[in-house]
Formats: C-alpha cells, sequence, structure tokens
C-alpha cells in the first residue's frame, strides 16, 4: 500500500501564501470543497474568505447562521451575489459593504425597505444592483425615503434592478426620488410599474413652482437599457419612451392586463411605427402576458409592423409575443428589414406559417436564437427552410403541434444546437434517433414535455451507445408511455443529467428514484452526485419508499425536489429538515430557474462525489438524519 503521509506533510509546509493565491481563482463552491480535503486547506480557505474579491452563493439559500461564518470582514470584497430565500433584516450587516461594486440580492421577500436605505448608506461605490421581491411578505414595507436614501447614496450606480412593486409609491414622489439617480445610470429594470406612472416620468412636463416656459429637464437622460412590467403597453407609453430617452438601445417592454384593453390603453400601428425615433435600439421586446387574461394585441396589424421595420434596420434582437394580427407579410419584413438580426422570437403568432421561412436561405442571415412558441400554424416545411441556419444555438418550438419528425430530421443536421424545446409536438422515437447523427453531439438542453407518442424508447433513441452524454437538462414530462424502464436506460448508460424533469407521468415510479439514487458516475462516483434538479410531482408510482432515496448519502448534490406531499407529509417534513440546502417543493410549482432564456449561462462544475459545501458548512452534524433513521424503524 502507497503511504501518503509525506504528501500530505508536503502540502502542511507549502508557503501559505502559495496555497492562499492558488484557492483564491476558485468559485465559493470550489473554495468550500477544498476546505473539506483537510485541516490545512480548510484554514487556508477559512483565511480566504477574508479578502475574497466575488462572493456567488445563488445555488442554495444560507440562513444567517450559514453564512456568518462565509462573509467574514473583508475590505477587498466588490461582487456578492446571495439567495435570500431564508435570510432577513438581521443579515444587512453581513450583505452590505462598504467595497462592494456590485450586488445581487435575490427572494428578499422577508426583507423590509430597511434594506434599501442601507445599501444607499454604505455602498457609495456600488456599480450594479439586483434586489429582487423585497418586502412582499406579509408584515414587511418599503417607504419612498428608503428608496430616496438608496439613490441619493449610490451616485456611481450603472445598472439598477429593483424587482419588486414600485406602483405602491406616489407618482409625485416617485418621480421626485428618481430624479436623485446617478447621472452615470444607464440600465433600469423594474419589477412592476403601471403605464401612467412611466408616461408621467419621462414626459418634460413643467416642474413645481416654476413659470410655464420652465421645462423640466428629461428624467433618466443616460438610460440605455430599459426593461419594465407594467398593466398595459399604450401607444402613449412607447411615444414616450422613444421621444424621452434619447440613448436607448434596449427595450424590452411585457404587460399583464387583467381586462380587455380599450383603445386609449393598447398599443396600435400608430404607436407600433414610433418606436426607435433615435435610431440605435438594437434589441426590442413587446410581449403581451396571458397571465390573468387570454389577450392580445388585436389593435396591430401587417402596416404596423412594416411601419416599425422601416426604423429598425439595425436591429440584432426582436421578441414580439400576443401580435395576433400580424401575418407573415409583418413578420418577414421584420427579416429582410433587419440584415443584422441573431435572435427572433415570436410567441403566440397565430397566423404565422410556414410562408416565412420558404425564402430565408436566399437571405444573408446567420439566426442563432429562434423562438416560435404557440405558432400553432408552423409545420414541418418551415423548420427545414429554417434549418439552413446552421448557426442555430437555440430553437423553442414548444407548442407547435403540428411538427413531426420530418422536422427533427431537419434539425439534427444542426452542428451548433445547445437547446432544443419541442413541449406538444408529434415527434416519435424514431424521430427523436435522428438526433443521435449530428445535433446531439452538441445539445445542452432538451425539453420534449407533453409529447405523447414517446415510449420507453426515446431514451435509449438519444442516449444508447456513447450518444447524449452532453446533455445536461432534460425535460420528459407529462408523457403517459413513459415507465421506469426509460429510466433504468439512463442510469445503466450513466447519463450525468444535472437537470431532470419527469413530472406527471403516471408510469414513473419508486424504480426510478431507486435507479437515479444508485447511480453510478463515469468517473468512479456514486450516489447519483450530478443530479441538482429532480422533478416526479405527480408521478403516478411513487411512494414513501421513494422519499428514504433523497436522504444522504444519496443524491449529494440534488437542490431542487419536486415531489407531492402528500406521498408521506411527515416523512417530506423530515427530509427538510434533515438536508436544509434542498428546496422542496410540494405544490406543483415549477423548479429552478428559467434556464431556457439562455444559450451560454450553463455553468457544469467539477464537484466530488460528497457535496463539500454541505459538508464544510454542517461538519460534525451527522445527527440531522436521525429522525428520517427514526421514521424508517417505526415503519419497520
Amino acid at each position: 500500500m502507497v503511504n501518503c503521509a509525506p504528501y500530505a506533510q508536503g502540502l502542511e509546509v507549502l508557503p501559505s501564501a502559495l496555497l492562499a493565491t492558488i484557492i483564491a481563482k476558485l468559485d465559493v463552491a470550489s473554495i468550500c470543497s477544498v476546505a473539506a480535503t483537510c485541516k490545512t486547506l480548510n484554514a487556508c480557505a477559512s483565511q480566504i474568505l477574508s479578502f475574497l474579491p466575488n462572493f456567488h452563493l445563488l445555488d442554495i439559500a444560507p440562513s444567517i447562521d450559514l453564512l456568518r461564518p462565509l462573509l467574514p470582514p473583508n475590505a477587498y470584497l466588490q461582487s456578492l451575489k446571495v439567495d435570500c430565500s431564508r435570510l432577513d433584516d438581521s443579515a444587512i450587516e453581513h450583505l452590505v459593504r462598504s467595497s462592494l461594486h456590485e450586488l445581487y440580492l435575490q427572494n428578499c421577500e422577508d426583507f423590509s425597505g430597511k434594506l434599501l436605505s442601507e445599501v444607499g448608506r454604505r455602498c457609495r461605490d456600488l456599480r450594479s444592483l439586483y434586489l429582487g421581491s423585497v418586502a412582499e411578505r406579509r408584515g414587511r414595507a418599503i417607504h419612498i425615503s428608503d428608496l430616496e436614501e438608496l439613490l441619493s447614496g449610490c451616485p456611481q450606480l450603472e445598472t439598477l434592478s429593483l424587482v419588486f412593486d414600485v406602483s405602491i409609491f406616489l407618482r409625485h414622489n416617485l418621480a421626485r426620488v428618481l430624479a436623485l439617480a446617478s447621472a452615470k445610470l444607464t440600465g433600469l429594470k423594474i419589477g412592476y410599474i403601471s403605464s401612467v406612472m412611466v408616461t408621467e416620468l419621462l414626459s418634460p412636463t413643467v416642474g413645481p413652482h416654476q413659470p410655464p416656459n420652465h421645462i423640466r429637464p428629461s428624467m433618466l437622460p443616460s438610460i440605455q437599457k430599459l426593461c419594465l412590467s407594467v398593466d398595459y403597453i399604450t401607444d402613449t407609453l412607447v411615444v414616450t419612451i422613444s421621444k424621452g430617452l434619447m440613448s436607448l438601445t434596449h427595450l424590452d417592454l411585457r404587460d399583464v392586463p387583467i381586462m380587455e384593453p380599450t383603445i386609449t390603453l393598447d398599443l396600435t400601428n400608430s404607436g407600433l411605427q414610433q418606436i426607435n425615433q433615435q435610431g440605435k435600439l438594437k434589441y426590442l421586446s413587446l410581449v403581451r402576458s396571458q397571465e390573468f387574461l387570454l389577450t392580445y394585441f388585436t389593435r396591430v396589424n401587417d402596416l404596423g409592423v412594416l411601419l416599425m421595420a422601416e426604423r429598425c434596420s439595425n436591429m440584432e434582437s426582436v421578441c414580439l409575443g400576443g401580435f395576433c394580427r400580424v401575418t407573415d407579410t409583418g413578420f418577414r419584413a421584420i427579416l429582410h428589414s433587419c440584415s443584422s438580426i441573431y435572435k427572433l422570437s415570436v410567441s403566440h403568432g397565430t397566423q404565422l406559417t410556414d410562408l416565412m421561412f420558404h425564402d430565408i436561405s436566399a437571405t444573408s442571415l446567420s439566426l442563432t436564437n429562434v423562438s416560435l412558441r404557440w405558432c400553432k400554424l408552423l409545420t414541418n416545411d418551415a423548420i427545414t427552410c429554417l434549418a439552413s441556419n446552421i448557426d442555430l444555438r437555440v430553437l423553442d418550438l414548444r407548442d407547435c403541434r403540428n411538427l413531426g419528425d420530418e422536422a427533427l430530421q431537419a434539425i439534427s443536421a444542426l452542428p451548433k444546437l445547445k437547446i432544443l424545446l419541442l413541449d406538444g409536438s408529434d415527434i416519435s422515437d424514431m424521430g427523436l434517433a435522428y438526433l443521435r447523427y449530428g445535433a446531439i453531439g452538441s445539445l445542452v438542453s432538451l425539453s420534449i414535455r407533453r409529447c405523447k407518442r414517446l415510449t420507453d424508447k426515446c431514451i435509449s433513441a438519444l442516449f444508447d451507445g456513447s450518444f447524449g452524454q452532453d446533455l445536461q437538462h432534460l425535460d420528459i414530462s407529462n408523457l403517459p408511455n413513459l415507465s421506469d424502464k426509460g429510466i433504468l436506460f439512463l442510469a445503466k448508460n450513466r447519463v450525468p443529467i444535472i437537470e431532470l424533469r419527469m413530472r406527471g407521468c403516471p408510469l414513473i415510479g419508486d424504480t426510478s428514484v431507486i435507479a437515479l439514487a444508485s447511480m453510478h458516475g463515469e468517473e468512479g462516483g456514486r450516489h447519483g452526485s450530478s443530479l441538482r434538479l429532480l422533478d416526479i410531482y405527480n408521478c403516478g408510482g411513487i411512494t414513501q419508499l421513494a422519499i428514504r432515496w433523497f436522504k444522504r448519502p444519496y443524491l449529494p448534490k440534488l437542490r431542487w425536489l419536486g415531489v407531492t406531499g402528500s406521498v408521506n407529509r411527515e416523512k417530506v417534513d423530515a427530509l427538510v429538515r434533515s438536508r436544509p440546502f434542498l428546496h422542496i417543493a410540494c405544490h406543483g410549482e415549477e423548479l429552478g430557474t428559467d434556464h431556457w432564456d439562455s444559450s451560454d449561462a450553463f455553468y457544469r462544475h467539477d464537484y466530488e462525489e460528497m457535496d463539500e459545501l454541505e459538508q464544510w458548512l454542517l461538519e460534525g452534524e451527522d445527527e440531522i438524519d436521525e429522525e428520517m433513521v427514526e421514521f424508517e424503524n417505526r415503519e419497520e
């Protein structure tokens, strides 16, 4: 047997500065992995956290007790990103640092407006700020004075994302406070604001106590990127933005109507043609959400899009959702006018047909990202033509129900395709086999949810032999003919899936969970070590037996689990307590983030078999599994 002691002693005598220089180049999760290997590196990692420039921890939602040792005093910390689901105002002193240039805090439901005011008081050098869902929990509140302190205290701010409802503030108060925003502010995102408030904020009206000939200067004059969720996208809103923001290059507007818009609260051809009056727009997104009401932009037709396209020849990305009266003529005008366009998204294009793409091969376009969701008139012919763009990396064809195996045959020839979404299409097992001869080699994400013709053979069609080993995200939900046999094949072939969604499959049962939990990796790793997300909500064969296989050491990397809570409420609750880093959803909510929207945002870390982040933070607390053991003994 080889004696490893000399190597351990050698590590201990290495200069601490050398170890620190190497470890400091890692991310937080990797530093914790190193810390779990030996005492020398553990001590070194603890010291590194005192001068680490970037601290990004979005994969888990730490409690204040777990976050405190990870965030010691650190004068060098410039970028901080944390999931605050389990934090409240008591964490502000640990999160808000004077040295920060970037602060990203998501899921801040349990914080009050104090978070905003403290950022303004302490972070004068802040350049980028993201605050999500602040004070959304009952009993929490944000006052206009909190926002005032934030904006007046951060004179260097360049990008600001307030992903919560700012319509709670009075209009004149919000205008007064936004006037305090940094002159360097070029990017603004707001979670919800009424269109009337936006119009009043950006309109050059007469200021208070001023003579009639004194016009208030334009609000937010340096804004280049604007992203707003509003109640209604209207002509007035679009015209005001186009005229008031002279430097705008990115415009992203989404509305969520709760009642059918009247003509004064809607977008028409007249308003659409006013877009891009300065000629600088590169990115345009106009989407009508159907979250609360089945409604469309009924007052826009081909004429409005044709007039808009004349002003948008330099556009690189166009996203249009809910334009039900626009036909192939209007959409084709965008393709033929915007010679530099690389991203095209059309959702709920009820009149979009194959004619849209019939001559696309004759153009010089090089599309890399195409989304045609809910365009139900499209057939295989359209995709065959579209596949002439061999640089396609993202292809979203969800709910295009007339697409079948012929479309897959064309898609298989795309050598750079990373994301393919085919939910609700008419593809078969044989059609999926086409992907093995091309696209499967580059695919990172595949969704075939609700493709009713698929069976267990679809798994072997994708993963037989060495095929499909780079696929990280797989959605096979709502497949009535998919059974444990298919998942057993997946496990047997050691496919290193990171996110596996198979909710609503009536034939999936405990056997699938056991197979995934017991799966061995290619490098000798065990216990389903690659899975970060598993959704088995409403799978017909899942019983309380499956819950046992989610305790450690099985599935150590799992961060998101979707399961039907009624399987065994007590056992699920015990699992929540025994694995504090595991987010368990029992009510059918979709898991994780919307990874379909990005083609290059996939980061795959080479994790060890044990989750060292969890191991390091909870070192010596093996007793947390006692509740699970107690339940098992009681049942036996």
